[in-house]
């Protein structure tokens, strides 16, 4: 008996399937380029933005200084502040509260 028709027989008794023999295919591999939506971080809703993977953030278009990340949005008035919209409240923080990438990009 073949290991095949062994493998149905288990496999049927154990109310699993059976045995299907696919040619092996290679998929290909595709690294995300920095403009293209994070695999990990949903974009923000309602607002055109590209994901930026030097920041680590999408930087949302159409405003100055303004990005998102995981529910919150961060943004730079000499200084930083943070919001669970884009219109706010905002609230003050320090460079723990921000992703180190974009924290990067303002240090002088």
């Amino acid at each position: 008996m073949s290991k095949c028709v062994r493998g149905v027989l288990l496999l049927s008794l154990l109310g699993l399937g059976a045995c299907v023999q696919t040619p092996l295919t290679s998929t290909p591999v595709i690294t995300p380029s920095p403009s293209s939506n994070h695999p990990r971080f949903a974009p923000p809703p309602g607002v055109a933005s590209q994901w930026d993977a030097r920041l680590g953030v999408y930087v949302v278009g159409g405003t100055s200084d303004l990005y998102y990340r995981e529910r919150t949005y961060y943004r730079w008035d000499a200084g930083w502040s943070w919001a669970s919209n884009p219109q706010g409240p905002w609230l003050a923080t320090d460079s723990s509260g921000v992703p180190p990438g974009l924290y990067r990009r303002y240090v002088q």
